[in-house]
C-alpha cells in the first residue's frame, strides 16, 4: 500500500517524508530511497506529521494516510491548486455509505466550517454525504504553526490533525474541500476492505491496458500486479493471472487460465491455456506454449514450440525446436539445480527426461521416452528406453489369470461374511 502512494507523490512532491513507528524495518525499506523519521509515541496524527517539521522546507506541505493508498497524482495535484498562498485544504469523498466518517461542515460559501466526527455530529449533520478523507495541505509556515497549536484536550488524549480546521478558521484562513472520488479516498483497515482496495485498483490496471490497446475476452477474470506490461495488440482470455515482474510485447496470445510470473513474453508468442510461467523465464518471438506446460528459469528462443504436459526447468532451448508432450528437464539432484542445454531444430520426442547437467546438439533427434544422461553430439538420433519384448497369444492368458486371482478373492470375502 505504501509504494503505491509513494509512487502517486513521486510525480507531484519535491519531497516525500514517511512517519513510521518503531521497530518497522520492513516499511522502512519499502520507504527508501525517501526520509524516514520515527514516532516513537503514538500520540495522534497532528503529532505523528510533527515528527517531520524540520524537512517541510518552504514550499506546500501535504499529509497524507498510507492506509489510503489509491491517491491518483492527478488529485494530489488539484488540492495543491486549489488552496490559496496562506490557506488550507483538505480532501473530502462522497460515498455511497457515509456510514461512521466524519463529516465535512460547509457553510453557505462553500467553505468548510469545520470537521465532526460522526459520533459527535448532530442528526442534520450526519445527513451530510460529504465525508472527510484525511489529507490536508498547506502552506510551510502555517502548517508548522497550525500543528504546534493543536491539543490534546479530548477523551483520547490525542492529537488530530482535523484540529488544524479550527486552528486556520481562527487564523481568519479559508478552509476549501477538494473532492476526489470516492474509490481514490477509501481507507484499508481491515482484509475486506484491502480486498475491495485491490478490486479498484484492478479495474482502473484494466482499463488502462484496454485503453493502450490491449483485448480481454472477459477483463473481471484478469489479475494484473502493479508492474505488468502489455504491448499493443495483445489478446487475453479469462482467468489469467499475472504476477509481479511480467512484460508481454506485441501481438501475443494468452490464452484461458495461465499463470504468470517473473517472465518476458516476445512478440507473436501464443500462451496456453493451462500454461504456467515461473520467474526468470523469456520467450522469444513467435514461440508456442501450451496447456499444462510449467517453465522456470528457462529462455526458448524464436519459434520453440512446447505444446503439451512439459516441465522446462533451468533450460535454454535453441530456435525452432520441438519440445514433444510429457517432456521434463530433472534440474533438481536432491542437492543442487542444474542446467539442461537444448540447441536449434532440435526434435524432442514425447516422454523425454533430460538428467541435468546435459547438452543437445543442434538438430539433433531424441526419441520418445528416452532418459537422455549423456551429452548428444549436433545431428545425432539418441536414444535411451529398455528393448520392446513381444511374446505372440500371451494376453489371454495373462487375462484369464488376474480373472482366476479376481474370483478367488470374492470367494474368500464371502466365507468370511458366513
Amino acid at each position: 500500500m505504501l509504494r503505491h502512494l509513494l509512487a502517486s507523490c513521486e510525480s507531484v512532491f519535491d519531497r516525500i517524508v514517511v512517519v513510521l513507528g518503531s521497530n518497522m524495518d520492513a516499511v522502512r525499506d519499502e520507504a527508501r530511497p525517501h526520509t524516514c523519521v520515527v514516532q516513537n509515541d503514538r500520540l495522534g496524527t497532528a503529532h505523528a506529521a510533527l515528527q517531520a517539521i524540520e524537512h517541510f522546507g518552504d514550499g506546500q506541505v501535504a499529509v497524507l494516510y498510507a492506509d489510503n493508498p489509491l491517491i491518483r497524482p492527478a488529485t494530489l495535484r488539484r488540492l495543491l491548486d486549489t488552496r490559496g498562498p496562506t490557506d488550507l485544504s483538505l480532501m473530502a469523498f462522497r460515498p455511497a455509505d457515509p456510514a461512521n466518517y466524519g463529516r465535512v461542515i460547509t457553510g453557505t460559501d462553500r467553505l468548510v466550517v469545520r470537521i465532526v466526527e460522526y459520533a459527535d455530529a448532530s442528526p442534520d449533520e450526519r445527513r451530510v454525504h460529504l465525508c472527510n478523507g484525511g489529507v490536508l495541505c498547506a502552506g510551510a509556515e502555517q502548517m508548522k504553526r497550525w500543528l504546534r497549536g493543536v491539543k490534546n484536550n479530548n477523551a483520547a488524549g490525542e492529537y488530530y490533525l482535523t484540529d488544524l480546521v479550527t486552528l486556520a478558521r481562527a487564523d481568519g484562513r479559508d478552509v476549501r474541500a477538494v473532492e476526489a472520488p470516492a474509490d481514490e479516498l477509501a481507507g484499508v483497515n481491515s482484509r475486506n476492505e484491502l480486498a475491495r482496495a485491490e478490486a479498484v485498483l484492478q479495474g482502473w490496471m484494466r482499463e488502462e491496458a484496454m485503453t493502450a490497446g490491449v483485448t480481454m475476452t472477459d477483463p473481471a477474470s484478469v489479475f494484473l500486479s502493479h508492474d505488468t506490461r502489455l504491448g499493443t495488440d495483445v489478446t487475453i482470455e479469462p482467468n489469467v493471472f499475472f504476477g509481479p515482474g511480467v512484460t508481454v510485447d506485441s501481438n501475443v496470445t494468452i490464452k484461458a487460465f495461465c499463470h504468470i510470473e517473473g517472465t518476458h513474453i516476445g512478440s507473436g508468442s501464443v500462451v496456453g491455456p493451462f500454461a504456467r510461467f515461473r520467474p526468470g523465464t523469456t520467450l522469444a518471438n513467435d514461440v508456442h506454449v501450451g496447456n499444462f506446460v510449467e517453465i522456470k528459469a528457462s529462455h526458448l528462443a524464436q519459434g520453440v514450440k512446447a505444446g503439451h504436459l512439459t516441465y522446462l526447468g533451468d533450460a535454454s532451448i535453441g530456435a525452432a525446436t520441438n519440445i514433444g508432450a510429457g517432456t521434463i528437464t530433472c534440474n533438481y539432484d536432491g542437492i543442487g539445480k542444474h542446467r539442461t542445454h537444448i540447441g536449434a531444430n532440435v526434435f524432442v520426442g514425447s516422454d523425454v527426461a533430460l538428467v541435468a547437467p546435459v547438452s543437445v546438439g543442434d538438430g539433433a533427434i531424441l526419441g520418445a521416452g528416452s532418459v537422455i544422461t549423456q551429452d548428444v553430439p549436433s545431428d545425432a538420433l539418441a536414444l535411451g528406453r529398455g528393448h520392446q519384448v513381444l511374446k505372440p497369444g500371451r494376453a489371454p492368458h495373462m487375462r484369464a489369470a488376474a480373472q482366476r486371482l479376481k474370483d478367488s478373492k470374492r470367494t474368500e470375502a464371502a466365507k468370511e461374511a458366513n
